[in-house]
């Protein structure tokens, strides 16, 4: 019956409309008024939205800086490949890091590539130094393949280092020559066993990080882990990144080394009786670390890939922070914090 009025009243239709005008321009009228009078806030713009994801930015607990992608080691899988050359300066690397410990940061680890390549180690030791001395940081760390590690490093700079950790996928020579985490003929676990003596005899946490994948994956690692009796062993499942060990552009091809989640199970199952072995699937590694590159931009993970954010050198860190794609729920969930500073861990040295 009222769609019959309306159709047959041209007129009606008209002052309907006309009143439904005159009614939202009033109330447009009413709430510009009750903004200017600063009893309603205006709509958010682009530029405030932005300003409040900054001030609600992440804290940067716990960094990964690769500050050189440079290595000597080739293994098919690594996902921070050589892609530059380019360290930063001394200066400009100490400035960021003390931008990061302002930020919150109380834990950094350094990674590459290989950290101890560049300068023979002695850039490293001096950004261990100054995060120590200079930004009194709770824990400093290392990942190194220990090739390049002399005890005079020790001797110049253990006492700043709170943890090492040695990358180490197997306790067969072969099959650490399959995976390429060798340099020609040199044996990959007498660096690893002498390293870990050094660690004992300077005061060093010792950590063990191995990749798990087709050429490790049936391994029972337990005796040699037990003996070597680090306070970690972080076992990865191995990760594709698309642009790195994935892809067109990628520098390695690491599909031939890819496992299941079931076979990495049973990896840990298999060494369920080591007490220090801390799992990381593909779910937990992704998103789950706060990664720096060689000029200090966040890389988001989260589409497969590492895309950079602008670099805390240029924008400040909680800026940079806002694209680092970082699951700090997830940080938590896979242990990323724990006791991280050697002088709390009561170690028996």
């Amino acid at each position: 019956m009222e769609l019959s009025i309306v159709v047959a009243s041209p007129k009606l239709l008209l002052q309907l409309c006309i009143r439904f005008l005159a009614s939202l321009y009033s109330n447009i009228c009413d709430w510009r008024a009750r903004v200017c009078r600063g009893t309603i806030s205006p709509p958010p713009t682009h530029s405030k939205l932005e300003e409040n994801k900054v001030q609600n930015s992440t804290t940067p607990t716990s960094v990964n800086y690769h500050f050189t992608r440079k290595c000597n080691y080739k293994c098919g899988f690594c996902f921070h490949t050589a892609k530059t050359s380019f360290v930063l300066p001394l200066d400009e690397a100490k400035r960021g890091l003390k931008l990061l410990k302002d930020a919150g940061m109380e834990k950094i680890n350094f990674s590459g590539g290989e950290p101890f390549l560049h300068e023979k180690g002695d850039f490293l030791g001096k950004l261990v130094e100054f995060c120590k001395l200079d930004l009194q940081l709770p824990s400093i760390s290392i990942v190194s393949n220990g090739s390049m590690i002399r005890e005079k490093w020790f001797q110049k700079y253990g006492d700043y280092l709170d943890i090492l950790a040695i990358s180490c996928d197997s306790f067969n020579e072969d099959t650490n020559q399959l995976i390429g985490r060798a340099q020609g003929k040199k044996s990959h676990l007498d660096n690893l066993y002498k390293i870990c003596s050094w660690c004992q005899q300077y005061k060093v946490a010792f950590k063990i990080n191995s990749v798990i994948n087709t050429f490790n994956v049936d391994e029972d690692m337990t005796e040699s882990i037990t003996w070597l009796n680090p306070v970690r062993w972080k076992v990865f499942q191995c990760l594709l990144i698309d642009g790195e060990n994935a892809g067109e552009e990628a520098l390695r091809e690491a599909e031939r080394f890819v496992i299941s989640e079931q076979q990495f199970q049973e990896f840990l199952d298999r060494h369920s009786s080591v007490s220090c072995l801390v799992p990381e699937s593909n779910e937990k590694m992704r998103n789950s670390y706060l990664i720096l590159d060689e000029y200090m931009r966040f890389l988001d993970c989260r589409e497969g890939r590492k895309d950079p954010s602008k670099s805390i050198l240029d924008v400040g860190v909680k800026k940079a922070i806002c694209f680092s794609g970082f699951d700090e729920k997830m940080f938590l969930k896979r242990g990323g914090k724990y006791v991280w500073s050697k002088a709390d861990m009561k170690l028996e040295w």
